[in-house]
């Protein structure tokens, strides 16, 4: 049997041929690959010559790139078009690439070799690129198990293989608790406060489950966010509100279990390895570098936020009391009053600004933001394969000088094989080939990249509208997609994203800005039948509302990274009820009741099968980077190209080639403010 996984790409730009591509490759295909990368790593340690930078970290940065471009394929289609073969999959495979990883991480000989390597480094003339390729590697064998006895190093396998069946288990159990709520309304009353928009998607979602003459909510993104915010009954909200701060909490698909069993197993991981506990662990590889640092820091914004957030909910209160609401202010309240307040305050009507956000414009607005910032052109494609229908593909190029940068890939709504959220990932990494005679000065391999999202499909003459806060997840997600497009690294091990987790959210928050003003509107905000450009008066709304409860939306923040450092900052062995230790972790950020039967941990996608376990904070921390440089675009003008090209060439183009820290101050000339995010939101 041919296999598509395993064929050197016939298609154009290289790209993956998901046409062909069935579940049943996946297995074969690593089984082969791996098999390749083993063979490679014994040629690595037999190698007569001494060990060196070339013949060890260059050669072995080499022998798994095969099996990570057959699991990267399989990793994003499991989670953006991951039917139940595709879903059953990962029982298998995380297991074959834990195994492999295990296998390299825990060689004795090979980590002799990488030692001896690593220590010959000062007699060696490197780049800057090279000598973080060296110390990465050598520091991830160390950090991953090579200087353990052949007993720790069981161990650690053991426990390695194990945490790589429950992520995907945990996101499994996640996406069908999502999938198994409706909310069947079959009284129009019921619909009352609801915009067209939302009734329109919801009949269609009826139509298509069979159920005509009705409408279903469900809690994909498109369709619970707009009827927490316009539903008029109070019940009904309380009903959807409380569904989906649940899900895998309790029945069938309960995560109860495996949240207790992932953050033991993460904390007997890291001190197996010398670790005081998984977040150590985990900080040793970032900007905070320890977890008191990441304390301090959430706690500062803490006591910067919780007054004012308190004040914010007391004005709110008195709003609904005015409006004749009596009923205490509860969690499946807060949507709705909080935007009558919003519209009342800024006369702004969330659903008035749809009609300026077709999602065909505001991705070409996104794209002109690039060509702006960046010399770079989005070209529609139809000459490679998707793997859904509604996937768009677009070839991107540099204006100035013609160089193909990459593939870029756009799947904007929801299906029942897709998770929730949004997020941006690579199906082909950046890099340089390696010649016959000098590594990396072959051919550049540029990246295809992908953003998925969940927005509202198109309706009966209508494109898909999207809310002011799509078009901000949408700038967010092209923001990483930049990240990876505009990469020009050595090693693929160090170019794209791969950064450290709390600089990798600052590409994608600084590029929200862009969203936000009147500049960057004026390149896609127009009427989707008239075209005309939004009206500056609501522009000007836009903006003056852009603070508007931030301190409640910092707290909201600020709630996951304490509850994140909480999972992964000392011993969860001792943890048994799941609610109870979350309410605990959580208290000192809470503004409203808490409510029986809800849970957060249990859906926490980012710490318990993600890549953000004891580093949600990050969010916050690249926040206030990315306030500090978007300062430093307002100051010279928000398309300067001066700070563009350092924007580009100091940080997009550098990946993880140096200390996020050195990056961030070559472009900017010093280091971050760190109360560029209180000013921003107003708190100081």
């Amino acid at each position: 049997m041919v296999n598509p996984l395993l064929e050197t790409s016939k298609l154009k730009f290289g790209a993956v041929a998901f046409d062909r591509i069935r579940a049943e490759h996946f297995v074969p295909a690593l089984t082969q690959a791996m098999t390749a990368a083993k063979a490679a790593v014994a040629r690595i340690k037999a190698d007569p010559a001494a060990p060196n930078f070339a013949n060890t970290f260059v050669s072995l940065e080499a022998t798994t790139a095969q099996v990570y471009d057959i699991a990267y394929t399989y990793s994003n289609l499991r989670s953006a078009h991951g039917d139940e073969a595709m879903q059953a999959l990962a029982k298998e495979i995380m297991p074959m690439l834990m195994a492999l990883e295990s296998d390299i991480n825990l060689d004795a000989d090979l980590f002799a070799r990488v030692q001896t390597a690593h220590d010959g480094l000062p007699g060696e003339t490197l780049t800057a690129e090279e000598r973080t390729l060296a110390e990465r590697t050598y520091r991830s064998l160390r950090r991953n198990g090579g200087l353990l006895d052949a007993a720790g190093k069981a161990k650690l396998r053991a426990l390695d293989e194990e945490l790589s069946v429950l992520g995907p288990k945990f996101s499994e159990h996640v996406l069908k608790a999502t999938n198994a709520f409706e909310l069947v309304v079959t009284d129009p009353a019921d619909l009352t406060g609801l915009p067209a928009s939302a009734i329109e998607a919801a009949e269609i979602c009826a139509k298509g489950k069979g159920k005509a003459g009705a409408w279903v909510f469900t809690l994909q993104a498109p369709s619970v966010l707009p009827f927490l915010k316009y539903a008029e009954r109070r019940e009904l909200r309380r009903q959807v509100w409380t569904a989906y701060n649940a899900r895998a909490y309790t029945g069938p698909e309960s995560n109860q279990t495996l949240v207790k069993r992932i953050a033991v197993l993460r904390y007997q991981r890291a001190q197996l390895l010398g670790y005081e506990s998984h977040a150590h662990f985990q900080m040793e590889e970032r900007m905070a570098e320890h977890p008191d640092t990441v304390r301090a820091f959430l706690t500062r914004l803490l006591g910067k936020s919780k007054t004012a957030g308190e004040r914010e909910l007391a004005e709110l209160r008195q709003f609904m009391q005015e409006h004749g609401a009596t009923e205490p202010l509860q969690p499946w309240d807060y949507p709705f009053w909080s935007h009558k307040l919003k519209e009342s305050r800024y006369q702004l009507n969330a659903e008035e600004m749809r009609p300026y956000f077709p999602l065909s414009h505001v991705l070409n607005g996104a794209f002109e933001c690039a060509a702006r910032l960046f010399d770079l052109e989005f070209k529609p494609t139809s000459e490679v394969p998707v793997y859904a229908q509604d996937v768009q593909v677009f070839e991107v190029v540099h204006k100035g000088t013609g160089e193909y940068m990459g593939l870029f890939y756009a799947d904007f709504h929801p299906r029942a094989t897709k998770g929730g959220g949004a997020w941006c990932t690579r199906f082909k990494g950046q890099y340089r080939e390696l010649d016959a005679n000098d590594a990396g000065k072959g051919a550049w391999v540029r990246p295809h990249v992908s953003i998925v999202c969940n927005f509202s499909q198109p309706s009966a003459g209508k494109p898909s509208l999207l809310t002011f806060q799509e078009v901000s997840t949408l700038f967010h997600e092209f923001g990483h997609a930049l990240h990876s497009l505009l990469s020009r690294c050595t090693f693929r091990s160090l170019s794209c994203t791969n950064v450290y987790r709390d600089f990798v959210e600052l590409p994608s928050q600084l590029m929200e800005n862009w969203a936000k003003e009147p500049e960057g509107l004026a390149l896609f905000a127009r009427h989707y039948e008239t075209g005309a450009a939004i009206p500056a008066a609501m522009v000007e709304k836009i903006i003056a509302s852009e603070n508007f409860h931030a301190a409640y939306m910092m707290l909201r923040q600020l709630r996951f990274g304490f509850l994140d450092l909480a999972w992964y900052g000392g011993d969860p062995s001792g943890i048994n009820d799941v609610a109870a230790f979350e309410h605990q972790a959580t208290a000192a950020t809470e503004l409203l009741p808490t409510t029986l039967g809800t849970n957060i941990s249990c859906a926490f996608e980012h710490i318990f099968s993600g890549g953000y376990s004891a580093g949600y904070y990050g969010y916050k921390w690249a926040e206030v980077l990315d306030a500090d440089a978007f300062e430093f675009f307002k100051e010279q003008g928000i398309f300067s190209r001066k700070v563009a090209d350092l924007y580009r060439t100091q940080i997009l183009e550098r990946g993880g080639s140096e200390h996020p820290m050195q990056l961030y101050k070559s472009f900017r000339g010093r280091a971050p403010d760190p109360d560029a995010l209180l000013r921003r939101s107003q708190l100081i």
